[in-house]
């Protein structure tokens, strides 16, 4: 049977994703040692496992409210107000999704149209361009470069804007290349979308996780840019609760009401009992300063001056990330491709990384390596890495 004229051909234009061909490759060789996932290797912590299960003991196995628990909603706005000075209504401005990943689809889903063009930094986290065109939109590349430390610049994106410019992408700290953007930044950022008019989905899923004293700044916070702001965030990277699949959206309630019907009709709502353990995980933060945090923070800090240093005493250019839990070297001076080092590596050595290419073509010359695995995982995957970087330059 030809299935082809029966296919939506949005569906048909878009790629697999780019990290879950490793992520295949790996699971079939069970000597493989692979520094691609970006997950934390830390559990959910105790309580919240232990909140979730007397959910369930209780009988609380019901749906909740579409948006999510309230009072799950209102910890979420208070985390919001206390870590990053932003105020939403927990009411109308705020709603729980099954994951980032569905609060970013939904965010799309409410704001762009057909044709309507939606900017993306590249190199960026690889689901957005498949969610614009699968909606019928265009998503527009701009570019980011080492030299720049992977920060998207503000003149770049004004050099992308036409009169089908509608959404600003704008995912900081950044997956893949841990770049993140400071309030200097944020600002000239801000001008451009005030002037032509354009609404930020700001994905802060790793708000948490900035190094070198840095401190996370929401865009939202920009004067005059609250209004225009989507914020994506979740549980998943400062929490531990990747398997939970538990995330949100805080917005003006415009944009938070047409994401409520939307989730209305795809999703209902975000499984109850990860509800109550992220609500049990803001609790515990609330009265321990986030204690459990700045310890995974503290553990992913060390990793990352431990990997930095690793990569260029084997003679690989690579710039400090000062966010998320990613380094992302260049291959350039080994005359390869990330595709072509991430495939040989896996080949010879059995160890698996990300080309960069898969978050776009401007990491094309670079791969991308997770340090969220212990010291002794990390420290015999760049053992292998340095010794296949050895007979590359022979």
């Amino acid at each position: 049977m030809d299935y082809d004229k029966y296919l939506n051909d949005n569906a048909v234009k878009i790629e697999p994703s780019g990290i879950r061909k490793f992520f295949d490759v790996v699971a079939k060789c069970p000597t493989a040692i692979s520094l691609g996932v970006g997950e934390p290797d830390f559990d959910t912590p105790w309580e919240s496992r232990e909140a979730a299960v007397k959910s369930i003991r209780k009988g609380y196995t019901h749906y909740t409210s579409n948006k999510g628990l309230l009072e799950l909603r209102k910890a979420i706005s208070r985390y919001y107000q206390e870590r990053y000075g932003l105020n939403y209504d927990p009411n109308t401005e705020s709603i729980v999704t099954v994951g980032a990943s569905e609060a970013i689809d939904l965010a799309l889903r409410a704001l762009v149209n057909p044709l309507d063009e939606v900017l993306i930094p590249s190199p960026s986290y690889v689901s957005y361009s498949p969610c614009v065109t699968l909606l019928g939109g265009r998503p527009v590349a701009v570019e980011c470069f080492e030299e720049d430390a992977f920060r998207v610049k503000a003149t770049a994106i004004l050099n992308k804007i036409t009169p089908k410019t509608k959404v600003l992408i704008l995912p900081y700290p950044n997956n893949p290349s841990g770049a993140i953007l400071e309030k200097d930044d944020l600002e000239e950022i801000a001008k451009v979308c005030i002037e032509k008019d354009l609404i930020v989905i700001s994905d802060e899923i790793y708000s948490e996780l900035t190094f070198n004293g840095k401190k996370h700044v929401s865009i939202a916070s920009i004067k005059d840019m609250w209004e225009r702001c989507v914020v994506i965030n979740g549980f998943s990277k400062a929490f531990a609760m990747t398997g939970w699949r538990l995330g949100y959206a805080l917005a003006p309630e415009p944009i938070i009401y047409q994401m409520y019907k939307i989730h209305q009709y795809t999703i209902m709502c975000a499984p109850t009992a990860a509800q109550y353990a992220a609500l049990e995980s803001l609790k515990i933060g609330f009265e321990n300063d986030f204690a459990a945090v700045t310890e995974m923070k503290n553990e992913y800090e060390f990793r990352r001056k431990f990997v930095l240093q690793a990569l260029r005493d084997m003679g690989l250019t690579c710039f400090e990330p000062e966010g998320a839990f990613y380094l992302f070297p260049s291959v350039k001076s080994l005359g390869m491709t990330g595709a072509e080092f991430a495939d040989k590596l896996f080949e010879k050595k059995q160890v698996a990384v990300v080309p960069g290419s898969a978050f776009g073509a401007s990491g094309k010359l670079n791969v991308r390596i997770s340090y969220a695995y212990s010291i002794k995982n990390l420290t015999l995957a760049l053992d292998k890495i340095a010794e296949f970087v050895k007979e590359i330059k022979r």
